[in-house]
């Protein structure tokens, strides 16, 4: 008598999460309600000379600036940050900016909370007992969704690689502030990008082993933001609704990720971004279709219903044809947006071998919906050098 196995899985969401036009009011308020008497605020050196930081900083008393976030913040960046937190005798986190300063302060909240260097806390080996300090995430960008994601990614220059730090609720923001106001006039290039990396979270975490019904409904729903309104951003920075719009999709994308991961483009990118500093969301979208086109074999029913997010017209074919159209469609958008081409971001083709090779022993290679061996990686790499020559 054979006997089935069920699945047990869980959603947790430990941000609470403010959101509209003006919110960044609500800061000051929201840091008091936590304790906080002496905040950290980790930002970058382009949210200050924008303005942005002086804009919290009307709301914050006794803050403590950070400006060195850096893009792909690494080992080093965290350890620095940290030593200061403590010598400024801070007692919480605001993070304001892409998801690299969020990054860096969850980074930084674990090493105060648990001592040692967040290398130590790599997904696998210590694991995080304790929450970090109250955390309060406002995003400058609408791209990762780290304001409500279980994790962090770290670069780790002496391995060329990136590495994940979390899957738990105890590494999440205590509050996700979301002020679309404060995302307009963002380069295009970045628009772009970041836009990108939104839907490829709502696209990977959709199609992902790890899938479950809460995750799908908000993955689906970043993609069809996204498919509906990154274009009207890329093209307009001031379009204050189509900016509020992709704010959603890329909560909405970090929501989708829950405690698990998502699949081969993210395990590409992920990995990669230790080779090349590059832009994160560029660089996943540059893989994404040629992973799409890789997988949808495996999962064609969840590939064409992402053509219809996408909004392809998918009547009268077949689901194989009709995933296919999807893939298409998210071509098509690429290319409007202006993603650079693999070369344009600092690749060539004579590092394929290494490439394959990080990638397949990233652990979101795990996830992915079909099989993906690292000669596989070599093949979709090579299709994604060849797109945009």
């Amino acid at each position: 008598m054979s006997v089935e196995v069920e699945t047990i899985r869980t959603v947790e969401i430990p941000a609470r999460m403010v959101h509209g036009p003006g919110a960044i009011s609500r800061l000051g308020e929201l840091v008091e309600e936590m304790g906080v008497k002496r905040p950290f605020l980790v930002t970058d050196g382009g949210v200050v000379s924008a303005g942005l930081a002086d804009r919290a900083l009307e709301y914050l008393d006794d803050a403590v600036v950070f400006d060195g976030v850096k893009p792909n913040p690494d080992v080093e960046l965290i350890g620095w940050a940290s030593e200061i937190y403590r010598e400024e005798g801070c007692d919480g986190l605001v993070a304001l900016g892409g998801g690299s300063s969020m990054d860096t302060a969850k980074g930084v909240g674990v090493e105060v909370v648990h001592g040692g260097s967040i290398l130590d806390y790599e997904y696998g080996k210590t694991p995080i007992t304790s929450r970090i300090p109250p955390l309060v995430a406002v995003p400058t960008t609408a791209g990762t969704g780290s304001e409500v994601t279980l994790w962090a990614v770290i670069a780790d220059h002496e391995r060329k690689i990136k590495f994940n730090v979390g899957g738990t609720p105890l590494i999440g923001a205590h509050v996700a502030l979301v002020d679309q106001k404060l995302m307009l006039g963002l380069p295009p290039a970045i628009t772009a990008a970041t836009g990108m990396d939104a839907l490829s979270h709502g696209i990977e975490c959709y199609t992902c082993d790890f899938h479950q019904p809460f995750n799908d409904a908000v993955a689906l729903a970043a993609i069809e933001l996204a498919a509906n309104w990154l274009r009207a951003a890329y093209e307009d920075g001031g379009n204050l609704e189509a900016r509020t719009q992709m704010a959603h999709a890329a909560t909405f994308g970090g929501l989708a990720y829950g405690t698990e991961s998502a699949g081969a483009a993210h395990a590409m990118s992920q990995s990669a971004g230790g080779v090349h500093d590059c832009p994160h969301g560029a660089l996943t979208a540059r893989v994404l279709g040629p992973v799409c086109e890789y997988n949808a074999p495996a999962a064609p029913e969840r590939y064409a219903r992402i053509a219809q997010a996408l909004g392809a017209d998918v009547r009268g074919l077949d689901t194989l044809e009709a995933a296919q159209t999807g893939i298409d469609e998210l071509y098509r958008l690429t290319e409007d947006v202006g993603i650079p081409t693999m070369r344009g971001l600092g690749f060539s083709e004579d590092e394929i071998p290494l490439l394959a090779r990080i990638a397949f022993e990233d652990p979101q290679t795990i996830g992915n919906p079909r099989e993906v061996t690292a000669d596989d990686y070599e093949e979709i790499y090579r299709n994604a050098f060849a797109r945009g020559k």
